[in-house]
């Protein structure tokens, strides 16, 4: 089953993930609540819209803006909707 491992600690875990631009989505409600911290970033893709993020805190370990996702995605992009990708040190294992 594809995983979101932060910090040694599994923070998603979904067998209803997908790939856009090489980067695995997971379903938002696969992401741990107890880890996110919201985030004031936001970034523009052409073609996917207005991107937000979330922070990881856990165990005295943050990571800034680590976790991202479209809230209201273009409509070319509505793979994305209600998905959320990492990156950073987050690894991604399918």
């Amino acid at each position: 089953m594809p995983k979101a491992i932060w910090n040694d600690e599994v923070i998603a875990e979904s067998d209803d993930t997908v790939v856009v631009e090489g980067r695995l989505y997971f379903p938002r409600e696969s992401l741990r609540e107890d880890v996110l911290a919201p985030s004031d970033t936001h970034t523009i893709c052409p073609w996917k819209g207005k991107a937000s993020y979330y922070t990881l805190t856990s165990n005295g370990h943050t990571t800034t803006d680590a976790v991202w996702f479209y809230p209201e995605p273009k409509p070319d992009a509505g793979v994305v909707r209600d998905r959320v990708a990492f990156w950073k040190d987050v690894r991604t294992e399918d």
